[in-house]
């Protein structure tokens, strides 16, 4: 099976869920500066999850570019993706909306969490398809990344009961790590190339 209606449907799914969070942006009922003061818990979730849902197109794509064809197995674990990106917007606006509160910013890390579960799965069913020694699987390596991202969720969620602003931190953190676009695959893509 062809991977181009895959990469369609994803890329409109993606760009929708960016659509439905820039809508949670109210326009403010001042025209002073000030008005905008009470809109910047939104903002601040806003932009994080724009990089977010941002970092996840740029690696799918990376993903997908070394991917030759896609089976219904692929097709599942991408849509499990998906599903839990289309909550980003729902979480990004509640924990906007109440000022980044011990729960909503647990449920925002746990989301995240799911996410990465899921591009994990979507990655190792890839691989077990076009087999160990795939662009994919070269690429990806011993991914340190990760691993690392979905414990420092974990950790984030728990400590969203101790100090939201420390969680919220760790999400940024860990933005920060794949901010980035991943190299790996491009490198290995090159390096087949030439061979």
């Amino acid at each position: 099976m062809q991977k181009s209606r895959l990469e369609a449907f994803s890329d409109g799914v993606i760009a929708i869920i960016i659509t439905i969070m820039v809508l949670e942006l109210k326009v403010p009922h001042g025209v002073e500066l000030a008005a905008l003061k009470p809109l910047l818990p939104v903002f601040l979730s806003y932009i994080l999850s724009f990089i977010y849902v941002g970092i996840y197109w740029n690696n799918h794509h990376h993903m997908f570019h070394s991917t030759r064809h896609v089976t219904g197995g692929i097709l599942w674990a991408n849509l499990h993706l998906l599903f839990w990106l289309s909550l980003f917007p729902f979480t990004t606006a509640w924990m906007g909306e109440n000022h980044f509160a011990p729960m909503p910013a647990a449920i925002y890390g746990f989301v995240l969490f799911m996410a990465a579960i899921a591009y994990y799965i979507l990655q190792r069913t890839i691989i077990a398809h076009q087999g160990p020694d795939s662009l994919l699987a070269a690429a990806i390596g011993k991914d340190w990344k990760g691993k690392l991202s979905p414990v420092l969720y974990l950790l984030a969620v728990a400590l969203a009961f101790v100090n939201p602003w420390i969680s919220s931190s760790l999400y940024v953190l860990v933005a920060l790590m794949w901010l980035i676009p991943d190299p790996r695959i491009e490198r290995v893509l090159v390096k087949r190339e030439r061979e």
